[in-house]
């Protein structure tokens, strides 16, 4: 795939969508009470060790936004993942890290987790951002706060985040309504 893909058939994008759902269902590895008591964590690291069902993701999530000009992933599987989109889609690459993570001068944001609080960075200087278009990609969207923070901190650079796209949705949990008004799409939602 790349970002002068023509557009894909109904059924292309089905069989594909397919093929990454049957990979994630599979072989994702579950723990109760991780990383704190009440959480069930959904472990992808299986997922991203499967030949084929890493390559059925990266494709899956590269086809929601094939004309972005840089996939933003966020800390810490969502690297794996954006460096497989923006391979695939010909583009460049930004990690959203941790805080702590990046020499200054950074912006930064703090957000709420299901089990505490975080804050993430990106660059404030040495990339442009202002006018990019931006592919934001992360492995699960529970609450929300991680996503919604990094896209926060993109716009705020200047980027227009024009999709975020992850593997897992834990719809309960209700991450979707604090998202901004970019197309969001799960591999899978539970």
């Amino acid at each position: 795939m790349s970002k002068h893909t023509m557009t894909e058939t109904a059924e292309a994008a089905g069989e594909r969508t397919a093929k990454a759902a049957e990979a994630v269902q599979n072989l994702t590895r579950w723990r109760d009470d991780f990383p704190t008591p009440g959480v069930r964590f959904a472990d992808l690291t299986p997922v991203f060790a499967d030949a084929a069902g890493f390559q059925a993701v990266i494709e899956c999530l590269g086809a929601v936004a094939p004309r972005a000009d840089l996939v933003a992933g966020v800390d810490a599987r969502g690297f794996l993942l954006g460096a497989g989109v923006a391979a695939a889609l010909g583009t460049g690459v930004l990690a959203v890290r941790k805080a702590g993570k990046l020499p200054p001068p950074v912006r930064s944001r703090e957000y709420t987790l299901e089990y505490g609080t975080a804050s993430l960075e990106i660059p404030a200087d040495g990339i442009e951002l202002a006018g990019r278009r931006v592919l934001l990609i992360d492995d699960v969207l529970a609450t929300g706060g991680t996503l919604a923070a990094a896209a926060e901190l993109l716009t705020e650079a200047g980027a227009e985040v024009v999709a975020a796209a992850v593997v897992l949705e834990l719809e309960a949990l209700g991450g979707r309504a604090r998202q901004g008004d970019y197309t969001l799409s799960a591999v899978i939602k539970l």
